[in-house]
């Protein structure tokens, strides 16, 4: 799961955020795609600082400023959409060629699907209807945006953080404002997205005022400042402590006051199909998350399908290894409370796992070369997701590098309870999806691509082309052997396949087919045999975010379909560092113009260059 696909255009959960300069397109194409850049950079400063972007770049001055969390800045945002759609639609696209036609293309689909998941103004649009929940709203990527991001090197970004402490106060308002709206327009979250969006906001509170991460954080980065006399450092730092405890911390009771006074309304369906046009609602996002134009019940079906084979698969494997008694999930369940399984809920038994993660990841970077003819270059950090947010969050996540190095790529992990949620046997898997060869070295590739137009190589991403790409990356360590002598490994992977394909099952149930929120639950945990406990965070998830996890395994079973063409097609002539690189040299695309660039490839191996 790629965390910073809100502030991707084509992958967000929120609408619309987009950046970039075109350094690669041609005449016609470069100024509609800067002025594109630059208006939607303007619109998200985190995402500016996130990339480390010159001001140039992003239209202005970003260090001290938040996004406009109003609905006015969000309609703003669709505006910008538009005019940018208009103008590239009245380009002749049969005079394109090259990465331009593919800029196009992939420009076009990403606004056209983003509009439409905006025609719905609440929250975020279609993909996450709901302004304040459990997984969405500024307190679930603010503090943490500040805390590890917004850098601190010098007297002008240390005042800027400062200055953006009180602008998340104004944000954190402007989102009781849009909740408000919301409510009055009849779409009020989920009761269990609203308990966890209230407990996660109270324990945030309640961190004594001199260990909150917004002080903390900005204290260490203070320390390190050469330029800053100590007396004016030491006086920063208490500026920061007053302003959490005199304009954030209010402002997260306002979000608290204004949850609970909604709370009594709340329902416990689950749904989108509840809210006003919750089908089309739920038709759009599909859409957007999977770049296709398959309907519920054929995401539906196919997800039934592959958790059938993908059963059958570990069983056999189970059988093998002693043990035949119970269901599959029964013996999944068992196999995860072995003694040999467990990573104690310890500081100890976090930093075992930690570095057992970093091993993992190290031993299959070493295997890329035979796979890939272009290599990542960027490195990448393995942390655990804040204890602030925990609750809520999803088992785990990848951030991007900055642009110009300043940071590495991050694998978040949730560390909340190992002994119960991480059995040794399921984290092979996850690595392989979040490190490598998952998103790290998919993203990494697409930043570090010299030939693309920066707002491809660095800002676009689809969820089908990013996630699908994630589960590819699980199946291919499994083809390239990491599992040959690691049973147990491979019954991990093909728990997190059938994890990825009961997804599609319990969307589609829950939005499509009205499922409850228990429905879901005992269907995924029949399915793949993880946790409660993991298994209810990810229901409330899709809940909140629906369609988003239909892309992953969509998106998968598309790149293997588009393998086993080319495969047809070249014969011996298939190569699969060439078939790995043209996906992913070309940056995240949807996926009719990834089969595309495929077909394109295989033909010129297959060609007068080639055997053809």
């Amino acid at each position: 799961m790629i965390m910073s696909r809100r502030a991707m255009l084509g992958a967000s959960a929120a609408g619309f955020v987009l950046a970039a300069c075109s350094r690669q397109a041609g005449p016609e194409l470069a100024p509609i795609l800067d002025q594109l850049a630059i208006d939607f950079l303007r619109e998200s400063p985190e995402f500016a600082t996130s990339l480390a972007v010159s001001e140039e770049q992003a239209g202005g001055r970003y260090i001290d400023r938040l996004s406009d969390a109003s609905k006015d800045g969000f309609i703003r945002q669709r505006q910008i959409g538009e005019r940018a759609l208009e103008a590239l639609r009245r380009i002749d696209r049969a005079r394109l060629s090259g990465q331009d036609a593919v800029s196009h293309d992939v420009v076009v689909t990403a606004l056209e699907n983003n509009i439409a998941t905006a025609q719905f103004e609440y929250g975020g649009g279609a993909g996450a209807p709901y302004i304040l929940t459990q997984l969405t709203g500024a307190y679930t990527g603010i503090p943490d945006f500040l805390a590890s991001q917004h850098p601190v090197t010098n007297r002008d970004q240390a005042d800027a953080y400062l200055t953006r402490l009180t602008e998340y106060r104004r944000v954190l308002d402007q989102e009781v404002a849009r909740l408000n709206e919301d409510v009055a327009a009849g779409v009020i979250a989920p009761d269990f997205a609203i308990d966890g969006a209230m407990r996660q906001l109270r324990e945030f509170t309640e961190i004594a005022l001199a260990q909150n991460p917004l002080v903390t954080s900005f204290r260490a980065k203070l320390a390190d400042v050469a330029d800053i006399p100590e007396a004016d450092r030491t006086a920063m730092a208490q500026r920061a402590e007053a302003l959490v405890r005199d304009e954030v911390l209010p402002a997260y009771g306002r979000q608290i006051d204004a949850l609970a006074a909604v709370r009594p309304r709340a329902t416990h369906d689950a749904g989108v199909w509840r809210l006003p046009r919750g089908a089309e609602m739920y038709a759009a996002s599909l859409r957007n998350q999977t770049t296709t134009t398959m309907s519920p019940d054929e995401v539906h079906d196919m997800g039934v399908a592959l958790v059938q084979s993908l059963n059958a698969e570990m069983d056999s494997i189970l059988r093998a290894n002693g043990m035949t008694r119970g269901t599959v999930a029964e013996r999944v369940q068992a196999l995860s409370r072995r003694p040999d399984q467990i990573y104690p809920s310890t500081a100890a038994g976090r930093e075992r796992l930690l570095a057992d993660l970093n091993a993992q990841v190290e031993a299959i970077k070493a295997r890329m070369p035979d796979y890939f003819g272009t290599l990542a270059q960027a490195a990448l950090e393995i942390k655990r997701i804040p204890e602030y947010t925990q609750a809520g969050a999803p088992g785990g996540y990848y951030q991007p590098a900055a642009l110009d190095g300043s940071r590495p790529g991050a694998y978040y992990i949730n560390l909340r309870d190992p002994a119960r949620e991480w059995p040794k046997f399921t984290l092979p898997t996850l690595s392989y999806h979040e490190g490598v060869p998952g998103h790290h070295w998919q993203i990494a590739i697409q930043q570090e691509a010299g030939s693309l137009p920066f707002i491809r190589s660095a800002l676009l991403g689809f969820n089908a082309y990013a996630e699908g790409w994630g589960l590819y990356a699980e199946q291919l360590a499994d083809e390239i052997g990491m599992y040959a002598t690691d049973p147990f490994g491979k019954v991990g992977y093909l728990q997190s396949a059938a994890f990825r394909a009961s997804r599609l099952v319990v969307d589609t149930g829950i939005h499509h087919k009205r499922w409850t929120r228990e429905q879901a639950i005992a269907s995924m945990v029949e399915a793949t045999g993880d946790q409660e406990s993991n298994v209810v965070t990810e229901i409330e998830r899709y809940c909140v975010w629906p369609g988003q996890a239909c892309g992953y395994m969509v998106g998968r079973q598309a790149i293997n379909r588009m393998r086993e063409q080319a495969r047809t097609t070249l014969g011996a002539n298939f190569d699969i560092k060439g078939f790995h690189d043209t996906i992913l040299t070309n940056g995240s695309t949807p996926l009719s113009v990834t089969e595309r660039l495929v077909q394109e490839w295989a033909a010129t191996v297959s060609g007068p260059a080639g055997n053809g």
